[in-house]
């Protein structure tokens, strides 16, 4: 399974580093959008389910990963750009679906506002309409160690909250991502955080009754900072909204156990394409399975 990779030029200042896998038998295209501070690595598990029933386009934002080389990264993204270069990018590789990871739902949801007349359907994985007290806690002590760059105690914050329930040598990979960032990085999560604390997350539904595509909701039962509960708060804001439970599963679902893999994979497959599940199916992996980088997400 290996990716094509290339550039795309998007909103005339940014230069996006992308991964796009072809599906033997595609049923479509898949656009996948990472959490914050996250990579196209993040979504190794997911790209295994996906990729044997659709075609899947990886890329990273301009501060991160393969695109941080490629821009000059002088000052902090808007969500609203993000979104701008989501939508260059459903267009220039055709998506007709669209999935995202935790603070990635906050650019998904502000592209599909404005109606990509491309996307059929989409998923979103681990995140909230609210602010719960776990979450705001998390991110009060996030910002201080993000605006102060506190490497260590950044890579542990994260392994005790959002990734209590990941295996510990993801743990371990992790921590070694979170230390090993670059300050303008710390500098753009510190700006998202800054508006949320301020904000509410109610900043990035704005237009959200203007979505006109189903989206399914998926989040894990154990999960305490968008939880289950708090997610289908959705159903206020977003018309045709579905949504699902990974059970004994945290924030990072698929990422957490083979058994949480099985059930996120079923849920996503059933709502995306319900034949693709009397396809022969992938073998689920063994978690952790290599060096598996995980984002610091909201």
């Amino acid at each position: 399974m290996k990716a094509e990779h290339n550039v795309v030029e998007t909103l005339g200042q940014f230069s996006i580093h992308t991964h796009y896998y072809a599906s033997p038998a595609p049923r479509g295209t898949v656009i996948l959008v990472n959490g914050s501070l996250a990579t196209t690595a993040s979504f190794a598990q997911t790209v295994r389910y996906l990729q044997p029933h659709f075609n899947v386009v990886l890329f990273d934002e301009p501060y991160a990963g393969q695109s941080k080389p490629l821009n000059s990264n002088r000052r902090p993204i808007t969500k609203e750009q993000e979104a701008g270069i989501l939508l260059e990018l459903i267009e220039h590789y055709q998506a007709d679906h669209l999935m995202s990871f935790s603070w990635g739902g906050a650019s998904a949801l502000l592209a599909l506002a404005q109606r990509p007349a491309r996307i059929k359907k989409a998923v979103v994985l681990a995140f909230s309409p609210v602010i719960n007290s776990a979450m705001r806690a998390y991110l009060e002590r996030g910002i201080d160690l993000l605006l102060n760059a506190e490497r260590r105690q950044l890579g542990d914050l994260l392994n005790s909250t959002i990734g209590e329930y990941l295996p510990s040598l993801v743990k371990r990979f992790n921590f070694r991502h979170i230390i090993s960032l670059e300050e303008h990085e710390y500098q753009q999560m510190a700006f998202h955080v800054s508006q949320v604390l301020t904000q509410d997350t109610r900043c990035y539904l704005r237009g959200s009754a203007d979505i006109d595509v189903p989206i399914l909701f998926v989040n894990g039962d154990l999960d305490r900072y968008t939880s289950v509960e708090d997610a289908r708060d959705f159903n206020r804001y977003v018309r045709r909204s579905q949504f699902a439970t990974v059970h004994g599963a945290g924030h990072f679902l698929d990422m957490e156990s083979r058994e949480a893999w099985v059930q996120t994979r079923d849920a996503v497959l059933q709502y995306l394409a319900p034949d693709a599940l009397s396809a022969p199916e992938s073998i689920a992996p063994r978690i952790p399975r290599g060096a598996q980088v995980i984002p610091m997400t909201v």
